[in-house]
């Protein structure tokens, strides 16, 4: 099967500056020497606990983040090669479903205004017209298309990422990196949303980059997952692999953190404890 999507050697580093003079310092390692390869219609998920590094890579392959040094190829194309002109043209292959559903939506722009600028951006004329686009949009995640003129403070947390996810989806892209897309909703609204997310990429054929916290999540829409520990890959498996068969320390402990619902399971389990605080990046282990 080929790639869709190829990293190769992937880093980001962030300066340490003195407050005088502002001389370098040193500097922490978000990121280091990742590898990574996506299938058409894949769903891989990038895990780990704050700091290893899973939204910066995810933000990096769509290059909101310039990378320090690596590799990224979209269908063969070398992304970080492209001048601004043609990477706003390769945008509309690839999007990003941010964490906050409020935050990433501009609150002085109605719904109508958020979801027709991919195609004022983008200069892309849909049959039918764009407010027509945008409805139809609009009903596909669930939401009304009579409320085209509201606001998005009008809507709820799991409205306003079903917009997020219109917005994304508008212009028809391979991919899109879905950067801890469920962690601010409630649980009720979490599956909801993921729900859609499967629906979505059956009906268009997406690949997904899906970071997450929640392991249990994870499980339920991923085909392979990612275990990134301090910036660096620590295991990358099958999803059926990786939860029956953990090769990493690190995994295991994360998976041992998964509730069970159910208490006579759930005392039977070995629970591992990860003692002390995540090491420094500027001084990993």
């Amino acid at each position: 099967m080929s790639s869709l999507l190829e990293v190769r050697g992937l880093a980001k580093e962030f300066p340490i500056r003195s407050a005088f003079l502002r001389r370098r310092l040193g500097a922490v390692a978000a990121v280091a020497e990742v590898d990574l390869d996506i299938a058409a219609g894949e769903t891989v998920a990038l895990v780990g606990e704050s700091g290893s590094g899973k939204s910066t890579l995810g933000r990096m392959i769509v290059r909101l983040i310039e990378p320090t040094r690596g590799e990224i190829r979209f269908r063969g194309e070398d992304l970080l090669a492209l001048p601004p002109r043609e990477l706003r043209r390769a945008r509309r292959h690839f999007q990003v479903v941010f964490q906050d559903p409020y935050g990433s939506l501009n609150p002085r722009h109605t719904v109508g205004k958020i979801l027709s600028a991919p195609f004022e951006i983008q200069k892309v004329k849909p049959d039918g017209g764009v407010k027509q686009t945008v409805q139809g949009l609009m009903e596909r995640v669930g939401l009304n298309p009579e409320h085209y003129n509201r606001y998005p403070h009008e809507f709820s947390g799991g409205q306003r990422q079903r917009i997020g996810v219109a917005r994304a989806v508008a212009l028809r892209p391979e991919l899109i990196v879905c950067d801890e897309p469920v962690s601010a909703l409630d649980v009720s609204i979490q599956a909801q949303v993921v729900n859609l997310l499967e629906d979505i990429q059956t009906d268009f054929g997406l690949s997904y980059v899906f970071i997450a916290h929640d392991l249990s999540v994870v499980r339920h829409i991923s085909d392979r997952v990612i275990v990134m520990y301090l910036g660096r890959v620590m295991e990358d498996s099958a999803r059926d692999e990786l939860y029956e068969r953990p090769m990493h320390p690190y995994t295991h402990a994360l998976l041992s953190a998964v509730p069970i619902p159910d208490p006579d399971k759930g005392e039977q389990r070995e629970r591992i404890l990860l003692k002390g605080d995540l090491p420094s990046p500027q001084h990993p282990p």
